[in-house]
Protein backbone atom coordinates (compact mmCIF):
# COMPACT_ATOMS: atom_id res chain seq x y z
CA UNK A 1 0.00 0.00 0.00
CA UNK A 2 3.03 2.29 0.23
CA UNK A 3 2.81 3.34 -3.43
CA UNK A 4 -0.88 4.18 -3.14
CA UNK A 5 -0.33 6.20 0.05
CA UNK A 6 2.46 8.22 -1.57
CA UNK A 7 0.32 8.76 -4.70
CA UNK A 8 -2.68 10.00 -2.72
CA UNK A 9 -0.55 12.35 -0.61
CA UNK A 10 1.13 13.76 -3.74
CA UNK A 11 -2.28 14.64 -5.23
CA UNK A 12 -3.46 16.23 -1.99
CA UNK A 13 -0.23 18.20 -1.63
CA UNK A 14 -0.02 19.31 -5.28
CA UNK A 15 -3.72 20.12 -5.47
CA UNK A 16 -3.57 22.14 -2.26
CA UNK A 17 -0.66 24.23 -3.55
CA UNK A 18 -2.45 24.85 -6.83
CA UNK A 19 -5.65 25.83 -5.03
CA UNK A 20 -3.77 28.52 -3.10
CA UNK A 21 -2.86 30.26 -6.36
CA UNK A 22 -6.13 29.72 -8.26
CA UNK A 23 -7.50 33.19 -7.42
CA UNK A 24 -4.39 34.84 -8.88
CA UNK A 25 -4.92 33.50 -12.41
CA UNK A 26 -7.44 35.24 -14.65
CA UNK A 27 -10.16 33.24 -16.40
CA UNK A 28 -8.57 34.04 -19.75
CA UNK A 29 -5.32 32.27 -18.82
CA UNK A 30 -6.88 29.46 -16.78
CA UNK A 31 -9.15 28.57 -19.71
CA UNK A 32 -6.30 28.18 -22.20
CA UNK A 33 -4.25 26.18 -19.68
CA UNK A 34 -7.19 23.85 -19.03
CA UNK A 35 -7.72 23.33 -22.77
CA UNK A 36 -4.04 22.48 -23.20
CA UNK A 37 -4.26 19.93 -20.39
CA UNK A 38 -7.44 18.48 -21.90
CA UNK A 39 -5.74 17.94 -25.26
CA UNK A 40 -2.86 16.19 -23.49
CA UNK A 41 -5.34 13.95 -21.66
CA UNK A 42 -6.97 13.02 -24.98
CA UNK A 43 -3.56 12.05 -26.41
CA UNK A 44 -2.60 9.97 -23.37
CA UNK A 45 -5.88 8.11 -23.51
CA UNK A 46 -5.58 7.47 -27.24
CA UNK A 47 -2.07 6.07 -26.88
CA UNK A 48 -3.34 3.52 -24.34
CA UNK A 49 -6.51 2.67 -26.25
CA UNK A 50 -4.73 1.81 -29.50
CA UNK A 51 -2.67 -0.82 -27.69
CA UNK A 52 -5.68 -3.17 -27.72
CA UNK A 53 -5.29 -6.47 -29.52
CA UNK A 54 -9.00 -7.28 -29.30
CA UNK A 55 -11.22 -4.44 -30.55
CA UNK A 56 -14.37 -6.54 -30.22
CA UNK A 57 -13.66 -7.12 -26.53
CA UNK A 58 -13.07 -3.38 -26.12
CA UNK A 59 -16.49 -2.63 -27.62
CA UNK A 60 -18.22 -5.28 -25.50
CA UNK A 61 -16.44 -4.05 -22.39
CA UNK A 62 -17.64 -0.49 -22.98
CA UNK A 63 -21.21 -1.64 -23.58
CA UNK A 64 -21.50 -4.00 -20.62
CA UNK A 65 -19.52 -1.79 -18.27
CA UNK A 66 -21.58 1.28 -19.18
CA UNK A 67 -24.85 -0.55 -18.52
CA UNK A 68 -23.62 -1.78 -15.15
CA UNK A 69 -22.25 1.64 -14.19
CA UNK A 70 -25.45 3.38 -15.23
CA UNK A 71 -27.40 0.95 -13.04
CA UNK A 72 -25.11 1.73 -10.10
CA UNK A 73 -25.18 5.48 -10.91
CA UNK A 74 -21.48 5.81 -10.12
CA UNK A 75 -21.03 9.34 -11.45
CA UNK A 76 -24.14 10.56 -9.67
CA UNK A 77 -22.76 9.19 -6.40
CA UNK A 78 -19.41 10.87 -7.03
CA UNK A 79 -21.21 14.14 -7.72
CA UNK A 80 -23.24 13.86 -4.51
CA UNK A 81 -20.05 13.27 -2.54
CA UNK A 82 -18.51 16.26 -4.30
CA UNK A 83 -21.55 18.38 -3.43
CA UNK A 84 -21.12 17.49 0.24
CA UNK A 85 -17.51 18.63 -0.03
CA UNK A 86 -18.74 21.83 -1.69
CA UNK A 87 -20.89 22.58 1.34
CA UNK A 88 -17.82 22.37 3.56
CA UNK A 89 -16.01 24.95 1.41
CA UNK A 90 -18.83 27.43 0.83
CA UNK A 91 -16.47 30.33 0.18
CA UNK A 92 -14.76 28.61 -2.75
CA UNK A 93 -15.33 30.31 -6.11
CA UNK A 94 -14.92 26.96 -7.90
CA UNK A 95 -17.31 24.06 -8.29
CA UNK A 96 -15.60 21.62 -5.95
CA UNK A 97 -17.77 18.72 -7.12
CA UNK A 98 -16.68 19.30 -10.73
CA UNK A 99 -12.99 19.42 -9.84
CA UNK A 100 -13.29 16.41 -7.55
CA UNK A 101 -15.10 14.22 -10.10
CA UNK A 102 -12.88 15.24 -13.03
CA UNK A 103 -9.63 14.65 -11.13
CA UNK A 104 -10.91 11.39 -9.63
CA UNK A 105 -11.65 10.00 -13.08
CA UNK A 106 -8.36 11.19 -14.58
CA UNK A 107 -6.27 9.70 -11.78
CA UNK A 108 -8.20 6.44 -11.39
CA UNK A 109 -8.84 5.08 -14.88
CA UNK A 110 -5.34 5.40 -16.31
CA UNK A 111 -3.13 2.43 -17.08
CA UNK A 112 -0.53 3.57 -14.53
CA UNK A 113 -3.15 3.43 -11.76
CA UNK A 114 -4.13 -0.11 -12.68
CA UNK A 115 -0.73 -1.55 -13.60
CA UNK A 116 1.02 0.26 -10.76
CA UNK A 117 -1.46 -1.03 -8.19
CA UNK A 118 -1.17 -4.56 -9.57
CA UNK A 119 2.65 -4.41 -9.42
CA UNK A 120 2.44 -3.09 -5.88
CA UNK A 121 0.13 -5.90 -4.80
CA UNK A 122 1.79 -8.75 -6.70
CA UNK A 123 5.49 -7.97 -6.36
CA UNK A 124 5.65 -5.28 -3.68
CA UNK A 125 7.13 -3.06 -6.43
CA UNK A 126 6.04 0.56 -5.99
CA UNK A 127 8.13 2.18 -8.74
CA UNK A 128 5.22 2.74 -11.15
CA UNK A 129 3.08 4.33 -8.44
CA UNK A 130 5.98 6.49 -7.27
CA UNK A 131 6.37 7.76 -10.85
CA UNK A 132 2.60 8.29 -11.04
CA UNK A 133 2.71 10.18 -7.74
CA UNK A 134 5.21 12.64 -9.22
CA UNK A 135 3.11 13.15 -12.36
CA UNK A 136 -0.16 13.40 -10.44
CA UNK A 137 1.30 15.85 -7.96
CA UNK A 138 2.46 18.19 -10.73
CA UNK A 139 -0.72 17.86 -12.81
CA UNK A 140 -2.82 18.23 -9.64
CA UNK A 141 -1.08 21.54 -8.98
CA UNK A 142 -1.96 22.73 -12.50
CA UNK A 143 -5.51 21.39 -12.40
CA UNK A 144 -6.18 23.05 -9.05
CA UNK A 145 -5.12 26.49 -10.31
CA UNK A 146 -8.18 26.34 -12.58
CA UNK A 147 -10.57 23.98 -10.76
CA UNK A 148 -9.85 24.59 -7.08
CA UNK A 149 -9.51 22.44 -3.98
CA UNK A 150 -11.73 19.65 -5.35
CA UNK A 151 -8.68 18.36 -7.24
CA UNK A 152 -6.74 17.86 -4.00
CA UNK A 153 -9.68 16.04 -2.42
CA UNK A 154 -9.61 13.48 -5.26
CA UNK A 155 -6.61 11.98 -3.45
CA UNK A 156 -9.18 10.28 -1.20
CA UNK A 157 -10.70 8.48 -4.19
CA UNK A 158 -7.28 7.46 -5.47
CA UNK A 159 -6.36 5.99 -2.11
CA UNK A 160 -9.55 3.89 -1.97
CA UNK A 161 -9.52 2.82 -5.64
CA UNK A 162 -5.84 1.92 -5.96
CA UNK A 163 -5.81 0.44 -2.48
CA UNK A 164 -8.59 -2.00 -3.41
CA UNK A 165 -6.79 -3.03 -6.62
CA UNK A 166 -3.54 -3.51 -4.70
CA UNK A 167 -5.19 -5.72 -2.10
CA UNK A 168 -7.02 -7.77 -4.74
CA UNK A 169 -3.85 -8.17 -6.83
CA UNK A 170 -1.98 -9.51 -3.82
CA UNK A 171 -4.50 -12.36 -3.74
CA UNK A 172 -4.78 -12.91 -7.50
CA UNK A 173 -1.27 -13.56 -8.78
CA UNK A 174 -2.41 -16.67 -10.68
CA UNK A 175 -5.25 -14.86 -12.49
CA UNK A 176 -3.72 -11.69 -13.92
CA UNK A 177 -1.95 -12.06 -17.28
CA UNK A 178 -0.17 -9.66 -19.63
CA UNK A 179 -2.96 -9.78 -22.23
CA UNK A 180 -5.55 -9.08 -19.54
CA UNK A 181 -3.62 -6.04 -18.29
CA UNK A 182 -3.17 -4.78 -21.87
CA UNK A 183 -6.89 -4.94 -22.60
CA UNK A 184 -8.05 -3.35 -19.36
CA UNK A 185 -5.49 -0.60 -19.89
CA UNK A 186 -6.89 -0.05 -23.40
CA UNK A 187 -10.40 0.36 -22.00
CA UNK A 188 -9.03 2.76 -19.40
CA UNK A 189 -7.30 4.73 -22.14
CA UNK A 190 -10.57 5.14 -24.03
CA UNK A 191 -12.20 6.48 -20.88
CA UNK A 192 -9.32 8.92 -20.31
CA UNK A 193 -9.70 10.19 -23.88
CA UNK A 194 -13.40 10.81 -23.20
CA UNK A 195 -12.55 12.77 -20.05
CA UNK A 196 -10.42 15.04 -22.23
CA UNK A 197 -13.22 15.64 -24.74
CA UNK A 198 -15.58 16.37 -21.83
CA UNK A 199 -13.20 19.00 -20.46
CA UNK A 200 -13.05 20.54 -23.94
CA UNK A 201 -16.89 20.50 -23.94
CA UNK A 202 -16.90 18.47 -27.16
CA UNK A 203 -18.87 15.74 -25.38
CA UNK A 204 -20.97 15.45 -22.21
CA UNK A 205 -20.52 11.77 -21.41
CA UNK A 206 -20.91 10.31 -17.92
CA UNK A 207 -17.49 8.71 -17.82
CA UNK A 208 -17.93 7.72 -14.18
CA UNK A 209 -20.76 5.39 -15.16
CA UNK A 210 -18.41 3.66 -17.60
CA UNK A 211 -15.77 2.75 -15.00
CA UNK A 212 -16.93 -0.90 -14.65
CA UNK A 213 -15.89 -1.40 -18.30
CA UNK A 214 -12.25 -1.50 -17.13
CA UNK A 215 -12.87 -4.78 -15.31
CA UNK A 216 -14.77 -6.62 -18.07
CA UNK A 217 -11.50 -7.90 -19.68
CA UNK A 218 -10.54 -9.35 -16.28
CA UNK A 219 -13.79 -11.30 -16.15
CA UNK A 220 -13.41 -12.40 -19.78
CA UNK A 221 -9.83 -13.66 -19.56
CA UNK A 222 -10.05 -14.80 -15.96
CA UNK A 223 -13.35 -16.67 -16.05
CA UNK A 224 -15.27 -16.77 -19.36
CA UNK A 225 -12.40 -17.80 -21.65
CA UNK A 226 -11.22 -20.67 -19.38
CA UNK A 227 -14.85 -21.80 -19.06
CA UNK A 228 -15.22 -21.81 -22.84
CA UNK A 229 -12.10 -23.97 -23.21
CA UNK A 230 -13.42 -26.42 -20.62
CA UNK A 231 -16.77 -26.72 -22.39
CA UNK A 232 -15.08 -27.23 -25.79
CA UNK A 233 -12.95 -29.94 -24.20
CA UNK A 234 -16.07 -31.79 -23.08
CA UNK A 235 -17.61 -31.75 -26.54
Amino acid sequence: MLGTIVNALAIIFGGSIGAVFNHKISERYSSIVLNGIALSVVLLGLLSAIETKNVLLLIISMAIGSLFGEFLQIEERLNKFGDRLQNKFKNSKHNIAEGFVMATLVYCVGSMAIIGSIESGLNNNHEVLFAKALLDGISGMVFATTMGIGVALSGISVFIYQGIITLLASQADQILTDVMITELSAVGGLLIMTIGTNILKVTKIKVGNMLPAVFVPVVYYGALLPLKEILLGWF
